[in-house]
């Protein structure tokens, strides 16, 4: 079995090839061929809520299907815009953000979902999860090291980093933290691990790559007999990034200036 290191080395050398096979898959093609043709057609937030295979599509594009369930949620990242105080922003999650960037409706109205831009970014990006998930498949650790280079650009803080359970995972990880971080307060933990990582290097390749170099081989040594047998624990963060809606709630109202 491959390790995280060497899996995450193979599929980013020949990532074309590897997302080539993923988009031939019978399956794939089937569901891109239906975003494809019927996405355009959309002209609100709502409506692509409602059409559950638009609405699936797009989820799993932006690696939001763990929030299938949160429609309302959905809707008003969709409708919020990209601004500073937008809900997207206030979220923390950088997921959320990327998906108000791709789709928005309070800046492009009904013509949003009409951009030839959005529609080849969603399926790029909806092959770039199928990499993932076929990674993960082998050895979770390159699943996860994969998920935080495609996410690298959006990390704006390290707040954006403690907001989504992957992306913590990994630092806790790359830098053997321990598990009883999450016990302290979020301001000491944002503290803690802004002395370790470099967040605004993250945009530099060579810093992002010698960031995941350590995270693959530090996985590597805790999971010696290869990332499948990993604990349950690191499968569900992998399968299902991200936080509580109730948490993300309860954030984004303190940031929007609720009580």
């Amino acid at each position: 079995m491959l390790t995280a290191t060497q899996l995450y080395n193979a599929i980013t050398r020949t990532g074309s090839n590897f997302a080539s096979t993923i988009s031939g898959a019978p399956s794939v093609k089937q569901q891109t061929n239906y975003f494809l043709d019927n996405i355009g057609k959309v002209t609100s937030a709502t409506q692509l809520v409602q059409n559950s295979r638009l609405y699936n599509y797009v989820m799993t594009a932006f690696g939001l299907n763990d929030e299938l369930n949160a429609k309302a949620l959905i809707t008003k990242v969709l409708e919020g815009g990209t601004g500073s105080r937008s809900f997207a922003a206030s979220l923390v999650d950088p997921r959320y953000l990327a998906l108000a960037e791709a789709f928005d409706f309070k800046t492009n109205g009904a013509a949003t979902t009409q951009s030839q831009t959005t529609q080849q970014a969603t399926v790029s990006n909806y092959y770039e999860q199928m990499v993932e998930n076929n990674a993960g498949q082998q050895n979770q650790g390159a699943q996860m090291a994969l998920y935080f280079k495609r996410m690298a650009p959006q990390i704006s803080s390290v707040y954006s980093i403690l907001g989504d359970q992957t992306l913590l995972k990994v630092v806790e990880t790359a830098y053997n933290l321990p598990s009883t971080l999450s016990l302290e307060g979020i301001d000491t933990q944002a503290n803690e691990i802004g002395q370790l990582l470099n967040v605004s290097k993250l945009q530099d390749p060579t810093y992002l790559q010698k960031f995941i170099e350590r995270f693959t081989a530090s996985y590597d040594a805790q999971n010696p007999t290869g990332g499948n047998s990993s604990p349950p624990t690191v499968a569900m963060l992998v399968s299902q990034p991200g936080i509580s809606q109730n948490l993300l709630l309860s954030l984004a109202n303190l940031k929007l200036g609720g009580s």
